[in-house]
């Protein structure tokens, strides 16, 4: 079914249409939770995902970016000390490292996130329903690596200038889809770009979208029952492949969230309280634009959204001054942040909102989504291994047992590395992460999937003492009705057959007529070890009144039919 929101906007409104204002600087930064996928066919060591993607044969698009404390410290800027300091310390030491301190003590170390960056696409061209083209420029396309957690991220940073504001709400609601929603009647994909271009800087197209393949994706998920990826973006990825793709490769991914990727999106405009209450919503919820036309909503879920999502610490339209001009919203996948054009508060790329937005709240955004995945690919490892299990064959069990522990290992790394409740005490930080947590529901995630670990931790407690109290219990019974027989031999002594003097082969055949009684006697002992523990408890038992009780218990367990509950097999 078409989404009646996809088609063109172009009814007109029943009053005169509002100004279409014009951003005068719009930057977007998209960041892609992906699972990684287990490296195989290779010999010797496995390297780590990253280590792999350094040494990868023919690659030049790649390189690992340099830490910026590992440089002069002469070249060390101001930038980089706010972005630090905006930051607890526990989680300076997640992102940045630690150095060896003067008495030669590592501590924490170096930071677990591995950074590489490729630097030959200048520019992205996006094309739109109604035969306009921007080109936007790339800042940077990054991959962020942690330490012991298969995840990565891919980051995309792009801007513009002068945009009217109905282009800029298409960005949001038509960019960033790793693959489409579904297809118009003719043909188009449903709420995407009508096409995606990754420009080289010589100006030639290095990768394009292929949105409008229905076939392709059709075929795609109808084999493999997951979603494909779009051409420009599986380029951006390369030399890593899709999971169930046919190309060869180590590094595999795969999706782990939604198809839509998150993204945060900074708006500069010459009067941000122009903006009415719907363009919020609008930027609010990544909607399409839809000029004179009010939004599909209803009052309650208007009310709920600037109730929930808007964050006005620093917006106030009746004081009309441009430094009380700033808006952000954010819904957990989409965050945008609106101010004023003619301030350097907001405008400044290095101590302004914009210097803030690309690097202090990005990074606070990094977090949440990594935290989001990270639980979500803990989960799916989870999942995975409870559905292989078969309790009736011996090396399932075993594997299964064998990969619980190991996820038990990984998740309490994630939580003494990874989790944090509180990353900054700045104020706008901290409020913005806490609004990143309670819309991607970290925390219930956080607690529900701790909780499954923990049952799971208990089944295996629980299954190691079964096995340990069927063991002592034969072990037991083998004992005692051993110890009937070792008094009998050893009061008659060991002279009571003399064969002393007998060739070779007579004391063997003697020693073979014990063995064998021995042995079937002992293994039946152990197969029946349950109900000769049932006998001896009925005869040690002194809650009975009477021998007539005890034989009667006796002879019933002999004939196998002594009561159980219903559904237990017999022992």
């Amino acid at each position: 079914m078409t989404d009646p929101r996809d088609l063109p906007a172009d009814v007109p409104s029943a009053g005169s249409p509002s100004p279409d204002p014009l951003v005068r600087h719009f930057r977007q930064i998209l960041m892609w939770p992906l699972q990684l996928m287990p490296i195989e066919g290779l010999e010797g060591e496995v390297p780590r995902h990253w280590e792999y993607l350094d040494r990868c044969p023919g690659l030049n698009a790649w390189a690992e970016l340099a830490d910026e404390f590992t440089v002069d410290p002469a070249e060390f800027q101001e930038r980089h000390y706010r972005e630090f300091a905006t930051f607890l310390p526990h989680v300076q030491r997640f992102l940045y490292g630690q150095a060896q301190s003067v008495a030669g003590q590592v501590g924490y170390g170096e930071s677990p996130i591995r950074i590489f960056r490729r630097t030959d696409v200048a520019s992205c061209r996006m094309r739109f329903a109604d035969g306009g083209t921007v080109d936007f420029h790339v800042q940077h396309v990054d991959l962020y690596f942690f330490f012991d957690i298969d995840i990565v991220m891919l980051v995309v940073e792009i801007d513009a200038d002068d945009l009217p504001l109905s282009r800029a709400q298409e960005v949001l609601y038509r960019f960033g889809r790793a693959s489409p929603a579904g297809w118009n009647p003719d043909g188009s994909a449903q709420a995407c770009l009508r096409g995606c271009e990754w420009i080289g800087h010589d100006g030639q197209v290095l990768a394009c979208s292929d949105l409008d393949d229905r076939a392709a994706y059709l075929h795609y998920t109808g084999r493999h029952r997951a979603q494909n990826v779009a051409a420009h973006w599986r380029f951006l990825l390369e030399p890593m492949v899709l999971h169930h793709s046919e190309h060869a490769g180590p590094l595999r991914y795969r999706q782990i969230e939604y198809h839509r990727i998150p993204k945060l999106t900074y708006l500069s405009l010459d009067d941000p309280f122009a903006l009415s209450e719907t363009d919020f919503v609008r930027l609010t919820l990544a909607t399409r634009a839809e000029p004179g036309l009010p939004l599909p909503h209803s009052p309650g879920t208007i009310d709920e959204v600037t109730r929930t999502m808007f964050y006005d610490r620093f917006w106030n339209p009746a004081l009309g001054d441009v430094r009380a001009s700033m808006r952000v919203t954010c819904n957990g996948h989409a965050l945008a942040m609106v101010g004023s054009s003619r301030h350097a508060l907001f405008t400044d790329p290095q101590a302004g909102l914009l210097g803030q937005f690309r690097h202090q709240y990005f990074l606070v955004g990094l977090i949440a989504h990594f935290h989001k995945a990270s639980l979500l690919s803990v989960s799916d490892q989870l999942l995975s291994t409870v559905s292989l299990l078969d309790v009736d064959d011996r090396s399932s069990a075993r594997q299964f047992r064998t990969s619980i522990r190991s996820i038990r290992e990984a998740f309490l790394r994630f939580n003494h590395r990874y989790w944090f409740h509180e990353v900054s005490n700045q104020s706008m930080a901290r409020d913005l992460f806490e609004l990143w947590r309670t819309h991607l529901r970290t925390e219930t995630l956080f607690q529900e999937l701790r909780e499954e670990i923990l049952d799971m931790g208990q089944y295996l407690d629980s299954d190691d003492a079964r096995q340990h109290g069927d063991a002592v219990l034969r072990l037991t019974v083998v004992t005692i009705l051993g110890l009937i027989g070792t008094i009998a031999t050893g009061f008659m002594g060991m002279n009571l057959i003399d064969e002393a003097d007998n060739p070779l082969p007579v004391k063997i055949g003697y020693f073979a007529a014990v063995l064998l009684p021995t042995l079937a006697l002992t293994m039946l002992t152990v197969r029946y070890s349950k109900a000769l523990s049932e006998l001896l408890d009925a005869v040690a038992d002194d809650s009975r009144r009477g021998w007539s009780q005890r034989w009667r218990t006796l002879r019933e367990i002999v004939a196998g039919r002594r009561r159980r509950p219903p559904g237990l097999p017999r022992g």
